[in-house]
């Protein structure tokens, strides 16, 4: 191994273990954000969070070019320098996300052609590093030693809160009580017992979680438990999840990224799989912050499934969007979304504010209702699993970015996120009890999204999508802007017959002027929808209630939204 190799290989290493202390650092401090109700710097660190990592990979490359005058690629050289890589994560802690830094400084470097298994880590070695397999993440109790009672109180002492809790007594209560009602697998005594804790708080927005199971004789049970700040100094026990679907909701691809003090993400994500068997690991990197190891993960596994599946890649059902082009693979829940050359003539936005509306989301919190994508460039098909309709329409909506490469179709830049059933689409074939939950649920997420300081734009029904848990996603991001760029008004009374049948508007409307009501007329034109809507959400169909959003969002509160049911809460039990 030359002195060349290993000094190149060493300074991406620097840089990868920079990002790491700086990642670390911002994540450890959100216990004090926590206590302290510190909201809208929660908020701040979730969005400084999420650049970090491009922000060292543009130092790293700079570092190198300065350094070593890294201009063409040297085939043996670069070998070399991913030989002298894997040795040093041979004892590395983290040396999956090291991996994906390595990747993305090469591919920032050299061509696609090079994107091989020879250069960059397209398969992983770091399910073979023993300290990471041997990392300790959890501790275990035995409530047959303190009692129950005990046990929890010590489990939810363990975080070192410098805040007390409220009412401990009252919440274990409720808590022993909300155990056995909702898993079948608790009910033994406390000898035949055990817990598994993880280590480490998962903090996002105002809430905190405690991850873990139970071990029983009947198998493992495992849970959530969701605690709050009361904001006048005290924690409260606000919920315990105990259902794989409800705790993959709290994982949800809509949700921002938790701040969790792990230093063995590889093996944290594993013990997250055991729990939340639907959540592939790609979700679960993105769903703790590690969000370009989310991007890796994906792809990897995206590779396997097109090596051992034979559908075609064909246009996602729906309407067609005036923006974006989307395609899927009907064996595989993602959709992959791409920027067309040209857009109609009612779109005003150009290819560059696209981008930017997209990385607006990215930064933001999504409430839960914006679905989070993972940006791609340059991916690489096989042409012979796209259907002869897509290509055509690839080629002709946006010719610049879609290129042969031998059986390659190469694709210069894209966006992937979950596959939901598009909203109008849901609504056709739903009988009422349905469709009033979904419109329950789409007036909900217009309503989350303003309290988060997002005003949607485009509120059609088709750009929404219902998920396989029921919840209604917003997923079309070209018009979202924020509250205070919009003037929310009520439409003037005609007062004269020429102004009743008047064609066009007789008052005069401003670019950002949004009219409430028209909701009602171009999303719900249909009278069952609106019937269904009004009874719920008729708020929405009034300035007022947007004009009042607006000016929580300007002074500051941040509203309540909790990634379960309200009626999960222990809140509710309080009386009982």
């Amino acid at each position: 191994m030359n002195n060349l190799a290993y000094a190149i290989a060493k300074t991406i290493l620097n840089g990868f273990e920079r990002h790491i202390f700086l990642f670390t650092e911002i994540t450890r401090s959100a216990k004090q954000r926590f206590e302290q109700c510190q909201w809208q710097d929660v908020h701040l660190a979730a969005k400084q969070r999420t650049d970090f990592y491009d922000k060292r990979v543009t130092e790293t490359l700079f570092t190198l070019k300065q350094d070593f005058e890294i201009e063409q690629l040297d085939c043996q050289l670069w070998q070399n320098v991913k030989l002298a890589y894997v040795e040093m994560l041979e004892k590395h802690p983290q040396p999956d996300l090291a991996e994906s830094f390595y990747n993305s400084i090469f591919c920032h470097l050299f061509e696609r052609k090079y994107y091989n298994n020879d250069y960059i880590f397209v398969q992983t070695t770091a399910s073979k590093s023993q300290p990471v397999a041997a990392a300790q993440l959890y501790t275990r109790y035995y409530p047959d030693e303190k009692g129950l009672k005990q046990t929890i109180y010590d489990i939810l002492a363990k975080p070192q809160f410098d805040i007390a809790y409220e009412n401990l007594t009252r919440d274990v209560d409720i808590l022993i009580e909300q155990f056995y009602q909702q898993s079948k697998k608790t009910h033994y005594t406390p000898k035949q017992m055990s817990f598994d804790i993880l280590d480490f708080v998962f903090y996002r927005n105002k809430g905190a979680y405690i991850i873990g199971k139970v071990n029983s004789p009947g198998g493992e049970t495992p849970f959530i438990l969701a605690l709050v700040n009361n904001e006048h100094g005290g924690i409260v026990l606000d919920a315990m999840l105990s259902a794989s679907e409800e705790m993959a909701v709290i994982f949800g691809f809509a949700r921002a990224y938790f701040f969790v003090d792990c230093q063995h993400p590889y093996a944290l994500v594993a013990f997250l799989k055991k729990l939340i068997p639907h959540k592939t690991k790609a979700e679960l990197y993105s769903a703790i912050g590690y969000h370009k190891q989310g991007k890796t993960q994906f792809y990897r596994d995206f590779l396997n499934h097109l090596s051992s599946s034979d559908d075609q890649l064909i246009l996602a059902p729906g309407i067609k969007g005036m923006v974006m082009s989307v395609f899927t693979l009907p064996s595989y829940p993602y959709v992959f979304k791409i920027i067309k050359d040209k857009f109609s003539p009612s779109k005003s936005v150009t290819k560059a504010e696209v981008k930017e509306k997209y990385r607006l989301v990215k930064l933001h919190d999504r409430v839960g209702r914006m679905a989070d994508t993972m940006e791609y460039s340059e991916v690489a098909f096989p042409k012979s699993r796209f259907s002869q309709e897509l290509l055509d329409e690839l080629l002709t909506v946006a010719p610049s970015i879609v290129r042969f490469e031998d059986d390659l179709v190469v694709i210069q830049h894209m966006y992937i996120e979950r596959r939901m059933t598009p909203l109008n689409l849901f609504l056709a074939d739903a009988n009422e009890k349905e469709q009033e939950d979904a419109l329950f649920g789409y007036g909900q997420a217009i309503k989350q999204l303003i309290a988060a300081d997002i005003f949607p734009g485009d509120m059609l029904l088709k750009n929404f999508g219902v998920t396989r848990h029921g919840r209604v996603i917003f997923y079309d991001y070209d018009e979202i802007t924020y509250m205070d760029e919009v003037c929310f008004r009520t439409k003037p009374e005609p007062k004269t017959e020429e102004q009743i049948y008047a064609s066009e508007p007789w008052y005069t409307v401003n670019p950002g002027d949004v009219f409430p009501e028209e909701l009602a007329i171009f999303a719900l034109a249909n009278p069952t929808y609106k019937t269904l809507f009004k009874k719920h959400h008729e708020d929405l169909l009034s300035a007022p209630y947007w004009q009042q959003a607006q000016s929580n969002v300007a002074n500051g509160v941040i509203e309540d939204v909790f990634p379960y049911p309200t009626e999960m809460r222990f809140c509710h039990h309080y009386l009982k």
